[in-house]
């Protein structure tokens, strides 16, 4: 037995170099993408200048449904044109700042700075991206809101289970957001939060009934 390793059973005799050992250090948890608020409302403004130069106007359905802002929420939506992310951000109570995962294609210079300074953060569409399904939790547990088209990419048929995922896993409610088009409208309609509870296949299929449900065009607002 080694000096090290023997314990010391009368008090006397070599110390116990053990404790010298250091404890292994784990590495800290990075911290969740941050938004800048004067960023984030510029983007949203900016991105809203083509929909009021092409004559059209948001309608927004269902603002009750948002959870207050400060509680962990995934936003998921269908996906019909560019401007969905934007027009749900817009759409979502002041004090709610959505952190999208967008396509990490668009992370080139200069535009990938500004949409990081949003606080959305790149996910690769070719497989399963772990990382960033790391960073929507870590962005759940500082009780942001994390949107996800579940469709992946616009027009998409099946619904993919990662909002279900995230959503379970960051235990959170899922707020499902139908986006349509109707003449000079582009319409939000938010439906009832969805619990993240019983199953991704479960989940997901409550989902894909409640976005198609909330993406026919409505009526005039109420």
């Amino acid at each position: 037995m080694s000096e090290v390793a023997r314990p010391d059973l009368n008090g006397s005799g070599s110390p116990d170099h053990t404790a010298s050992v250091p404890a292994a250090r784990t590495a800290p948890e990075p911290a969740a993408p941050r938004v800048i608020p004067a960023v984030y409302r510029f983007v949203v403004n900016v991105t809203y200048l083509p929909v009021l130069a092409s004559g059209m106007h948001l309608e927004v359905h269902g603002r009750e449904h948002v959870p207050v802002a400060g509680t962990p929420l995934v936003v998921a939506a269908n996906h019909v044109s560019s401007l969905d992310p934007f027009l749900v951000a817009r759409a979502l109570p002041h004090g709610r700042f959505m952190q999208f995962m967008a396509k990490k294609e668009l992370f080139v210079p200069v535009v990938g700075d500004i949409i990081r300074a949003g606080g959305s953060f790149p996910v690769d569409r070719s497989g399963n991206d772990l990382g960033a399904v790391r960073t929507s939790l870590r962005i759940l547990k500082a009780g942001g809101t994390v949107g996800i088209f579940p469709q992946g990419t616009r027009g998409g048929g099946e619904l993919h289970g990662g909002a279900a995922l995230i959503a379970a896993k960051g235990r959170a409610p899922i707020l499902p957001a139908g986006i349509s088009r109707d003449g000079k409208r582009w319409i939000v309609r938010f439906g009832e939060p969805i619990s993240p509870r019983g199953g991704i296949k479960s989940v997901t299929a409550e989902l894909g009934v409640a976005l198609t449900e909330l993406s026919r065009p409505v009526g005039q607002p109420y």
